[in-house]
């Protein structure tokens, strides 16, 4: 068993790192290239062959490395935390948090408007929970598809300065539309309002998840004195990612209340407080991205293996699904314009910034995870549109983000020195 993860996991950066080589050659992100790959490696390709260590043929051999995943997304969002830092949102702290709200509430909108008229013109096929559930599902966007293209191509200018924060700030607003949500479809399935789980719950999980990770920030930079050696710093801001992710991975109940947290915002809450009280934080962020590179790519690669292309055999699924991408495209891009208008930003900014935000993944996939709680058929339906429109914005998502950030002018033409000495193609 042990012989057949570590083959996995090494086939997984192995088929990676070979894929990012003829993106290279197509001119497409790297993070596509591991998607890829990871299709590639899944039950619906090489996997099928049920060769042992050759590829990923069941759920169950994902589930071995679901760990590696959670601690992948704890680095992404310690490292995005990096770029809250009071420097730059002065500048920048008040456009990010109204379009970050405005992006994720439109979208919201635009999706609930689409797929309650569809539930009324076709109820058979979609219920008003569903549609209400999935109209919340839509204002979440992945971190790490655009952290990672940010990353390859160096991306930096006054559009790149927005989309982080923009992208931390969705984790949380995102979290608060969809407890308020499910909460109402709840309620339409019962007939009875959970006040506790829609609005107590859900704010107790962000205050929760930002205590915690400033804790554990102030913890790490007590810690990080008794430390003088760059690798030995490396070593302990690698060790409170680590427990910061185990401990955010616990729950308990007082009294009836759930109370939980959010990884993605315990980690982003670590990257924030440290990189605003240690002077060298972000020599340290620079070391901690090297470190974390193979841990993307086995990331992506699983991400990749775990789209289910047998989606697009319902065709109901497909038929939602495509409005859900529409709808949701639209408010994306109509929220961001507007929003980034309305804040005064530079034209570049506010015509390509909403495409940068399309991506979704990891939050929205948890998401529908908690929607199997209204039934088997709905939830089922939510869980296989949610995959639909994953498989299709992690594959297009990271190439929509490079054009734009290549149109804003914020992507420096490459063609640095490899370690070879040769000019990279």
């Amino acid at each position: 068993m042990e012989a057949s993860v570590l083959l996995n996991i090494g086939l997984a950066i192995l088929a990676g790192l070979l894929m990012s080589r003829l993106a290279k050659l197509l001119n497409l992100p790297a993070v596509t290239a591991y998607l890829v790959a990871g299709v590639l490696l899944g039950p619906f390709c090489v996997g099928a062959l049920g060769v042992p260590a050759l590829g990923f043929a069941t759920e169950a051999q994902m589930d071995t490395l679901k760990i590696i995943s959670d601690v992948a997304l704890g680095f992404i969002a310690f490292a995005i935390g990096n770029e809250f830092r009071l420097s730059s949102l002065k500048k920048t702290g008040r456009q990010a948090t109204v379009i970050g709200i405005v992006q994720a509430s439109v979208a919201t909108l635009f999706v609930d408007a689409a797929l309650i008229t569809l539930h009324f013109i076709m109820p058979d096929k979609i219920s008003l929970s569903a549609a209400i559930t999935l109209g919340a599902i839509a204002s979440a966007t992945a971190p790490a598809a655009t952290l990672m293209v940010v990353r390859q191509y160096k991306a930096r200018g006054p559009l790149t300065s927005l989309l982080l924060p923009i992208v931390a700030l969705d984790d949380a607003v995102g979290l608060v539309i969809f407890s308020v949500s499910f909460g109402v479809a709840r309620a339409l399935q019962t007939g009875a309002a959970d006040v506790v789980s829609i609005a107590v719950e859900p704010l107790l999980e962000i205050v929760c998840s930002l205590l915690l990770g400033t804790a554990m920030s102030l913890l790490l930079t007590f810690f990080e004195r008794f430390f003088h050696s760059r690798s030995k710093r490396l070593s302990l801001a690698i060790t409170f990612v680590f427990i910061t992710v185990g401990l955010s991975m616990l729950d308990f109940e007082l009294g009836g209340v759930h109370f939980g947290f959010s990884p993605l915002l315990t980690c982003m809450m670590l990257g924030t407080v440290f990189c605003n009280l240690c002077d060298f934080s972000e020599e340290l962020m620079e070391r901690c991205d090297r470190w974390t590179a193979p841990l993307f790519i086995i990331f992506f690669v699983i991400s990749g293996a775990q789209l289910k292309l047998s989606v697009f055999a319902d065709v109901a699924v497909v038929l939602i699904g495509l409005l859900f991408i529409l709808f949701r495209s639209a408010g994306k891009y109509i929220g961001t314009y507007f929003s980034a208008s309305a804040t005064r930003c530079d034209g570049k900014t506010t015509k390509y910034l909403g495409i940068t935000l399309l991506p979704q993944a990891g939050v929205a996939l948890g998401m529908s995870l908690t929607a199997m709680e209204l039934g088997d058929a709905d939830g089922s339906l939510i869980r296989n549109i949610v995959l639909f429109a994953v498989l299709i914005y992690e594959l297009v998502g990271p190439m929509l983000t490079k054009t734009a950030l290549s149109r804003a002018g914020e992507i420096e033409k490459e063609g640095k020195t490899s370690s070879r000495g040769a000019k990279v193609r």
